[in-house]
């Protein structure tokens, strides 16, 4: 059987950027697509977008790699077309839809606060606060901090409220993860503030396929750019069980 394509699912305002040391590494011995979502609102339009693009691409089966928002998406990907996906790879992402209450509240009004920030006060004003919790803080004023801020700042306010509207209205993915039959890989950075490990052990314990469960040492949330030969070596032993 032919090894399946490897489809990586970029996270909130994330581009091919992101996945750029997994795919040169990985894309030696199998083809890589990286999706795009345009500005689609919602997790489920994500999914179907990264599904038209691999059709687009003659891919079939498919090794789903998601990062953040992107690992999402992989779940809703995987609830509708469980067919095509021969493994999950989910990192720095959560199962929980947005809470109740005043915790609900105080997401909201933080994720508007960067909004106004980009509408305001343009992109890279925004990045350069948004990414102060997204890196380990050893990592911030390096050159891999002014990367992220790049990338993100290649996004419109546009992209921005658009996924922004798809996180705030997310779904509870537990049941979408409890029907995971799949080899899953569950991966975050072990100072992730956002999407911490104990998080993950939760989703580990609710896939009912095989898990493998790493978690990267010293590193915040965007472990596939801060630390990329941990991440690619951490996929590549994944793949050899599909």
């Amino acid at each position: 059987m032919t090894a399946p394509a490897l489809l990586f699912l970029p996270g909130l305002l994330c581009d091919a950027e992101v996945w750029a040391a997994q795919t040169a590494a990985l894309g030696r011995d199998r083809r890589c697509l990286v999706a795009e979502y345009g500005l689609a609102d919602a997790l489920t339009t994500m999914a179907e977008r990264a599904l038209q693009l691999a059709d687009a691409a003659g891919l079939d089966r498919l090794a789903v790699v998601g990062h953040s928002m992107g690992g999402r998406v992989a779940a809703e990907l995987w609830h509708l077309a469980p067919q095509r996906v021969a493994g999950l790879a989910l990192m720095d992402t959560g199962w929980h839809p947005l809470p109740g209450g005043e915790a609900g509240q105080a997401e909201r009004a933080g994720r508007q606060r960067l909004l106004d920030i980009a509408r305001r006060q343009g992109m890279s004003a925004m990045a350069r606060d948004w990414v102060q919790g997204m890196v380990h803080p050893d990592r911030l004023d390096t050159p891999l901090a002014e990367a992220v801020v790049a990338m993100l700042a290649r996004r419109t306010p546009d992209h921005q409220a658009a996924q922004i509207h798809a996180l705030l209205h997310r779904p509870d993915a537990s049941a979408t993860l409890r029907t995971v039959t799949v080899p899953t890989l569950l991966l975050t950075g072990a100072q992730d503030a956002w999407s911490p490990p104990a998080r993950h052990d939760e989703m580990a314990a609710m896939v009912a396929g095989p898990v493998s469960r790493v978690d990267v040492p010293h590193c915040g949330h965007m472990a596939p750019m801060e630390a990329p030969q941990a991440v690619t070596a951490a996929l590549a032993a994944w793949l050899t069980t599909l």
